[in-house]
């Protein structure tokens, strides 16, 4: 049984994600969809390529991952499709894709441009129903990845850069602050031992734990997450808020 996925910022109240539902099925009654998330922060494509790359690799080869955050709709901005490692990505050509293509051993792009594989007159508010919808139900139906349109050499990325490194230093940045609080930085686990120190928002957090139960109750857990980066976290509590600290912010690492 075919298999999307569904990412996007449209959240639940409105019918927009069983919107995109409603044509996927149309097209391809046999697929079995499954709800990525529709939480994304309403035009957040980092946040969403983010989002996206903790998924996309886990399912099988033949999935198609339609992914719709999209504040340039209507605009001259394209809508693509990637083949990476074989699973298939369906997005507008904003970045969104960034995380994929830097993961992936190999990929194509393609735009979404022909007509067919489109719903008629499609609105230039909805394209997540009207463009996005379509070409991920057609590729979930068995559809030659080429034929929706011509092949994009360069699609958009965003400029997601490995952290400064030095001999005995790190300066990374918080990339996700998940629903917990913790904090998810661009530093691999492979780059710092047990014995390095981390300081967050102006303020020293210790050194690496292995597990959040490793610290007390409202103490900060410096742990390699399940991402495989450093995650700076407290026990029973937010470090967000603790530390006044959002995505973008530096995290620095020492010896």
């Amino acid at each position: 049984m075919p298999v999307v996925t569904l990412l996007s910022d449209f959240g639940t109240a409105d019918g927009f994600a069983a919107a995109m539902k409603g044509v996927i099925l149309g097209i391809a009654p046999d697929v079995q969809l499954v709800d990525a998330t529709h939480d994304i922060v309403p035009g957040d494509v980092e946040g969403a390529a983010w989002a996206l790359s903790q998924y996309w690799a886990l399912y099988a080869p033949g999935t198609v991952h339609l992914a719709v955050v999209d504040p340039g709709v209507g605009s001259a901005r394209r809508a693509i499709a990637v083949v990476a490692d074989d699973r298939y990505v369906v997005a507008p050509d904003n970045g969104l894709v960034t995380r994929v293509l830097q993961a992936a051993t190999s990929w194509r792009c393609v735009e979404v441009a022909e007509p067919v594989y489109m719903r008629p007159q499609p609105s230039s508010t909805f394209h997540g129903r009207d463009v996005f919808a379509p070409a991920a139900a057609h590729l979930a139906s068995g559809l030659a990845f080429e034929r929706l349109g011509p092949p994009v050499e360069q699609p958009c990325l965003l400029s997601i850069d490995p952290p400064p490194r030095g001999e005995d230093e790190v300066e990374g940045r918080v990339v996700h602050v998940d629903r917990f609080g913790n904090l998810i930085t661009d530093i691999p686990g492979e780059w710092v031992e047990s014995s390095w120190l981390f300081e967050v928002g102006g303020r020293h957090v210790g050194n690496l734990r292995r597990t959040y139960s490793d610290v007390g109750v409202g103490e900060a857990a410096v742990v390699i997450g399940s991402a495989g980066t450093v995650e700076i976290s407290m026990r029973d509590g937010s470090a967000a808020k603790e530390y006044g600290v959002a995505r973008g912010d530096p995290v620095k690492a020492r010896r």
